[in-house]
């Protein structure tokens, strides 16, 4: 079985910067970025920082990881319409496996969207107003006697914060499917 050897060339590495070549590098920042910030680092904070730390922490993690994500993809979501040129002909067509991708992208794109304009903001004004309250009452949020206004602010972050979390992780599996078609099928 013969082998193709490529000689290493100044042709060669400015070839590395294809489109194909640079579309696996963001694909495979924003994946990274997006379990690292999802399963290890806020894990990792949340054991080790002080809750009033680590929320002072992820109020400002969050709107630049929600921003890199909306900005990769958009740039991934241009690069596979560059890639794919009769989609756009065939964007009513979510069956045509090269349309699908795209939706999968612009999902990705909307719902770390969401997160960054709306309930990302709304999160962490609900988490400062617990800890503001929290001063005043001399209580922690979820010690027993807490007001009625502490109640209503517990039960709305938990709200925010299950809608950003689910949103979050509908954008990894989104970004999985679409790892596992590239892995699988290419550009």
């Amino acid at each position: 079985m013969a082998h193709h050897v490529e000689v290493l060339s100044l042709a060669s590495l400015l070839g590395m910067l294809s489109p194909r070549g640079v579309y696996i590098l963001g694909y495979g920042w924003l994946y990274g970025m997006s379990m690292w910030v999802s399963f290890f680092g806020g894990i990792i904070a949340f054991r080790v920082l002080p809750r009033h730390q680590f929320g002072a922490l992820q109020h400002k993690t969050f709107p630049v990881y929600f921003s890199s994500s909306i900005g990769l993809s958009s740039a991934l979501l241009g690069l596979w319409v560059y890639a794919h040129p009769g989609l756009l002909a065939n964007i009513t067509s979510p069956l045509r496996a090269d349309v699908a991708q795209a939706y999968v992208l612009g999902a990705v794109i909307a719902l770390q969207s969401c997160n960054q304009l709306l309930v990302g903001p709304m999160t962490s004004s609900t988490m400062f107003q617990r800890h503001k309250l929290e001063k005043e009452e001399g209580k922690n949020y979820n010690e027993p006697g807490v007001s009625a206004q502490m109640k209503a602010l517990n039960a709305k972050f938990g709200m925010l914060h299950g809608i950003s979390s689910l949103a979050n992780l509908g954008a990894i599996i989104a970004l999985t499917l679409h790892g596992l078609w590239i892995g699988s099928y290419g550009l």
